[in-house]
């Protein structure tokens, strides 16, 4: 009864503490969120530039004019935003985040934590094929539950401000979904989400591993029994960036197929024909379109959620016995 009682618990430890990682870390990336999106965006105004094109076998060797499209950087999508739709836009999407973000943080590592002890009796304790398992097991659940409100927040980022128009909110923008695609709208992308498990995988096996070489990780009391040993602290966040920038670069082009399979209206229906679309229009290199902002993003947002994770797991399951 007692070890019912202390599983409980720990459920709710994990609970707590990932929901809290995870507000704190949207509030602080939400900007960088809201340019994330736009560039992944097929909506986004691409550049036109001119190169200068000598032709040689003329015989004044005149040259030509070649327009190519170039992407906006990410400096130059903050500086349009704030010109024409102001500060607020940037934190467009942050409701319906905030609403989310707690409770999806909170089943991931609730569900990672419990899948980590089942696996354990199964797999070597510990090991990367329980962290691998358990990191799958916790995403598709969290992806599956969460994806309407992640939908609801992409469609009122990629909305623009117009002026005299007001922006929708939350609930206006989830009464439109609903009423213009219904129940099914709100299910959006979801199968991008679920590739981007892969993601979720490879940040958090190369997490556990990375954790293994930190010493005293994770935070443990220092000689005295009573200071905290920062040092663990900070690698434990460096640990959460380098994992987290690893698995973006590997598994981005799901978020683009993502963002596109959300946008209203257009031509993108299926996870395969969006990719086939976009490759044959943009090609490659438009899968990787805002991948600068994400990491500038998720590096310190993961670096932030993982390490008040485990700080607030240290501070709880810290008592005196």
């Amino acid at each position: 009864m007692a070890t019912g009682t202390q599983q409980k618990e720990n459920t709710l430890l994990h609970l707590f503490a990932g929901g809290c990682g995870g507000t704190v870390g949207a509030v602080f990336t939400c900007p960088l969120e809201v340019i994330k999106t736009r560039l992944q965006s097929s909506k986004l105004a691409l550049r036109t530039v001119y190169y200068p094109q000598v032709h040689l076998g003329t015989i004044s060797g005149a040259g030509v004019v070649r327009p190519t499209s170039v992407t906006p950087g990410l400096l130059q999508i903050l500086k349009s935003i704030l010109e024409k739709e102001g500060p607020k836009s940037l934190f467009r999407g942050l409701g319906p985040n905030l609403v989310g973000v707690a409770p999806s943080r909170a089943v991931y590592f609730a569900c990672y934590s419990k899948a980590k002890e089942q696996f354990n009796g199964i797999f070597v304790p510990n090991s990367n094929t329980v962290h691998i398992c358990s990191a799958g097991s916790a995403a598709f659940v969290t992806n599956s539950l969460m994806n309407p409100i992640w939908m609801v927040k992409t469609r009122m980022q990629l909305e623009r401000k117009v002026r005299g128009c007001k922006q929708m909110n939350t609930l206006q923008c989830a009464r439109h979904v609903y009423q213009t695609e219904g129940i099914r709208g709100f299910y959006r992308g979801l199968t991008a989400s679920y590739a981007g498990i892969s993601e979720t995988v490879i940040c958090f096996a190369i997490y556990e591993s990375l954790k293994k070489y930190l010493k005293d990780a994770p935070l443990a009391p220092s000689a005295s029994g009573t200071e905290k040993n920062s040092k663990n602290f900070f690698g434990l966040m460096a640990a959460a960036a380098v994992s987290k920038g690893c698995a973006s670069c590997i598994a981005y082009p799901h978020e683009v197929i993502r963002t596109r399979l959300r946008e209203e209206g257009t031509k993108y229906k299926s996870f395969v024909q969006t990719a086939r679309l976009v490759f044959r229009e943009e090609g490659y290199l438009a899968f990787y379109r805002g991948l600068f902002a994400q990491l500038v993003r998720q590096i310190p947002n993961t670096a932030i959620v993982l390490s008040t994770y485990e700080l607030i797991v240290y501070l709880l399951e810290d008592r005196p016995q």
